[in-house]
Formats: C-alpha cells, structure tokens, sequence
C-alpha cells in the first residue's frame, strides 16, 4: 500500500492559517512596542522626577551648612559673656527657618547637655577634624538629628525637623497618590518622605534611583523606588491595535478570498472554453465521417447512373450533362466535407506534451472544483505513490480529462446519500515506466449493458447528457501517448465496492541528468 495523505483543498491555494499567524505577530509586535513605549514615559518620568527631589532635599540641607557658617562669623563666643549656661538657644534663627527645632551653642567654658553632651561632642570632634559640619543623635524613623559644627571660641548645633526640611510647594508629584516612594536612608534606617505604594512584589518593573544629598556634612542617602502594575499598560491601545489589525487581516482575507474566486473562475472559463473546443472537434469530426460515407455512396450511384443513361439513345446529351453536373457536386460536398475535417481537427497533442507533477495538476484541478465539492458535501480522499515520477502530457489536455473524469463522479454521488459520498484519486507507479491516475467514486456504478459503450460518441446514461464527454477524454488521451479505461467492475459485486472507477495511464517523463 501506498502511504495515504490527506490534504486539505484550502492549505495550497489559502493562506489562511499563515496568515493567522501574521496576524498574531503583527498584533504581538505592536502591543509589545506600545507596552515597552509605555514603560519607557514611565521611567523617564520616575527619572526627571527623582532628579528633581533629590535636587530639593540637597538645596535644604546645603541651606543647613550655611546657617551654620552664618552663626560661626556673626556670632563670636567673645561677644556672648552672659552665655554662663551650658548651652543658650536662639529662638529668633527657629521662627525664620521652621525645619530648625533648636540652635545649640557651647563656649570653652561650658558644655553641652548632658543628655546629648557624648554624641555631640563626639560630632564636635568630627566636625573639627573634617573642618565642616557633622551629624549626631540621627533619628530617622523620627525625622530629627543634629547639625553640629566645631568653631573656636564656640561650637554650633542645630537640631533639625526633616518633616518640615521637605518643600511641599515645589515637590513634582502628589504626595498622596503618586506611586513613587521616597526615602532617606543611612545606616540601615530610613525616613519616608513620601509613602508611594508598598512593594507588592506583583508589578511587571521596578525603578530605583540611589544619590548621597550633595552636602558632605549630612550623609543621606535619597532613595526613590516605583513599581509598574499591569493596570498601567496601555490596554484600551493595544486593544484598539488588535482591532485595526484584526480587521486588516480580515479585509485582506476578503481580498484573497476575491483574488482565489476570481482566479478560479478564470481557469474554469479557460478550461470551459477548450472543452467547448474540443467538442466541438468531436462533434464535426463525427459528422463528417457520418457524412462522408453517403456522399460516397451518392458519388458512386450518380457515376452508375451516367453510364447507363450513357447507353440509353433519348436524349443522351441533356442526361450526360445532368449527371455530370451531380457528379461535380457530389464532389465538391466531399471536398467541402474533408477541408472541414482537417480543419476541425485536435493537432498532435503528443508533439506538446512536456514533464508535469501528476499530484500538481490533480490538486490544481481540486482547487477549481472546490465549489463543486463544498456544495455536495464531498471530501476526495488523495493518495500517492512516494517518489512518483513527473508524467508527460500537454497541461490542458491532462487538466481538462481529470475535470471531465471527477464532474462524472460528483454527478454520479448526487444519487447517493450525503453520508455515503466518497471519492478516491490514486496515484501509481505502473509497469514499464508509466504512471496511473485512477478516479473511482462511490455512485450507484455504470449498468453491465453500458460498460461496453461509454467511450462511443452520443452515448450516454445521464438524462440530458451530450455523450461526448468521456469520448473527449479518451481521444485527448490518446493524442498525448496515454489511456484512458474503465476498471473491471469487482466480482462478485459489493456495496463497499460500488461506483465505477476509470483509469489513466500516462507515460513518465525520462529522468534528467542533473550533472
């Protein structure tokens, strides 16, 4: 047995699943575009935005350094003899800058609190060392530290607020809604600035921006975090984009679906055309051996008839001339006759026959005879031979007897059941280098009494029929070196073997030389 495939009559001449899938790839392409678009304004956004915070909270705190140079060059420990305290605070320096809860002072005579007095004069010490201001006491879950700086004959030190250090007038985003959380971090604490949303650990991206306050004195590390949710895709325009490509992709089906009838109607015009054509050779051809044969036997009485009148003595002259005149046109309507059959005659279709794909013009011919097939619910079952050689045979001749061949088998289903229409096209390799094409239908079958004449012009079993069809076939075949048959009916006959089965045998065409 040959390995049976089935092919479907849509996967040669349609597009219709690659298609599909350029459809898929051009919406997937373009959604991926509009999401990485997306995701690209967002990071820029959490970028400009970040730089802009961090530029605010490095302005303030730079602020705190020059307060504190101010109060070390206005203020001088010589000029402060009622500064017999430990400490003495300057309220005027708290109500102009808000963020500065207290201003501290320590003189060579007195020391700081004692609550605070080991981490600023711890800071003290760095802030002489270093020869600018450090911090002490940090507290940043609270948002308070002290700025301490070192001078001679006195020392500063500024306890700060950070919730009020943030300039919530010229802060870039809502603090309330925005998703991006800002913080200060040092040492493994933080303060939060703004809350933004809480890492879920659910989001498609996460941005992060890390940079030291531009103050040496106050090590904070600005920390911004924003992470992007499915919700923030642009779902409503990658839902429009497959939309638009969808339809494109139907319209363009629609297109094709045109282009594939059109072209299918061309062909079967083209083919319809021969086929008018040829029968109408078949047709003139029949006639004029019909025709021949009585002229002849008219030529041959007339002839007759001259010479016996010839010897009759009444007026022999008038019946020579009247004969004579018959025979003339007796031969000249034979005359008339032959030039009409050379004239109508199929030329050596042998001369024209070329190296052809038998699966290639059998599938060709599926295709123009799809409607056909889709109308009365026919799904041909195709099998081919491997490495079946090509055949020779002139393309329309071939292509115009596998129509005529599979139309009288869809003519010959329609008398079954819908459920019980199979048709089977097999493809072979035969003996002596040919290769055969059988067509076999499971129709009703030909009656015993009609086997013998179905390749005889004007005989036919379908009501209406010209009878020429598969009498064009079978000279069509002839004239390009093939045969044409019907198979012997099985014996003994069986339902599962009914229908009649025809057989085309076609020359294979040489092999050629690739060297």
């Amino acid at each position: 047995m040959f390995p049976a495939w089935r092919r479907s009559l849509h996967s040669r001449h349609t597009p219709h699943l690659p298609s599909l899938l350029l459809w898929v790839a051009v919406a997937c392409a373009g959604c991926g575009w509009l999401v990485v678009n997306r995701l690209q304004q967002l990071h820029a956004a959490f970028e400009t935005d970040a730089r802009i915070v961090h530029r605010l909270l490095s302005q303030r705190v730079v602020q705190h350094d020059a307060i504190m140079a101010t109060l070390a060059l206005l203020q001088p420990a010589a000029a402060a003899d009622d500064l017999h305290n430990a400490a003495s605070p300057l309220p005027r320096l708290t109500s102009v800058y808000p963020q500065i809860l207290a201003v501290l002072q320590r003189s060579a005579h007195s020391d700081w609190p004692p609550a605070l007095q080991a981490e600023l004069t711890a800071a003290e010490a760095t802030s002489r060392r270093t020869g600018h201001a450090a911090t002490a006491g940090l507290n940043l879950p609270a948002g308070r530290y002290y700025l301490v700086l070192a001078g001679t004959p006195a020392s500063y030190a500024l306890h700060i607020d950070l919730r009020t250090t943030i300039p919530t007038d010229e802060w870039p985003m809502d603090m309330a809604t925005s998703p991006v959380r800002v913080t200060l971090e040092h040492g493994g604490t933080a303060f939060v600035v703004q809350p933004g949303q809480a890492d879920r650990g659910s989001g498609i991206r996460t941005y992060d921006f890390h940079k030291l306050l531009a103050a040496a004195s106050q090590p904070l590390d600005v920390v911004a975090r924003r992470t992007v949710d499915l919700h923030e895709l642009p779902w409503w325009r990658m839902l429009g984009w497959c939309l638009l490509t969808a339809a494109l992709w139907a319209a363009g089906r629609a297109l094709w679906r045109q282009r594939v009838a059109r072209q299918r109607a061309e062909e079967l015009l083209r083919l319809g055309q021969v086929a008018r054509l040829n029968t109408l050779g078949e047709l003139a051809a029949g006639m004029a051996h019909e025709l021949n044969q009585p002229l002849t036997a008219l030529l041959s009485s007339t002839q007759a008839a001259q010479r016996l009148l010839a010897d009759d003595p009444p007026d022999i002259d008038t019946a020579q001339t009247a004969m004579a005149r018959a025979v003339e046109q007796a031969r000249r309507a034979s005359t008339v006759v032959g030039r009409l059959r050379r004239l109508v005659e199929r030329p050596d279709l042998a001369g024209q026959s070329q190296p052809l794909a038998l699966p290639t013009a059998v599938q060709d011919v599926l295709h123009l005879l799809e409607p056909e097939l889709a109308q009365r619910g026919v799904v041909p079952e195709v099998s081919a031979a491997p490495d079946l050689p090509s055949v020779l045979a002139e393309p329309v001749a071939l292509q115009q007897i596998i129509h005529n061949l599979l139309m009288n088998a869809l003519q010959a289903l329609e008398q079954v059941p819908p459920a019980e229409r199979q048709l089977r096209l097999n493809m072979a390799r035969a003996a002596s280098g040919q290769v055969t094409l059988s067509v076999r239908d499971h129709g009703p079958g030909i009656p015993p009494e009609a086997r013998q004449h179905l390749f005889e012009p004007f005989y036919t079993t379908r009501t209406g029929g010209l009878g020429l069809g598969l009498t064009l076939c079978e000279s069509l075949a002839q004239a390009m070196g093939a045969q044409l048959a019907l198979a012997p009916e099985a014996t003994p006959p069986s339902t599962a073997q009914r229908g009649a089965e025809f057989v085309l045998t076609l020359q294979a065409a040489p092999p050629t030389d690739d060297r």
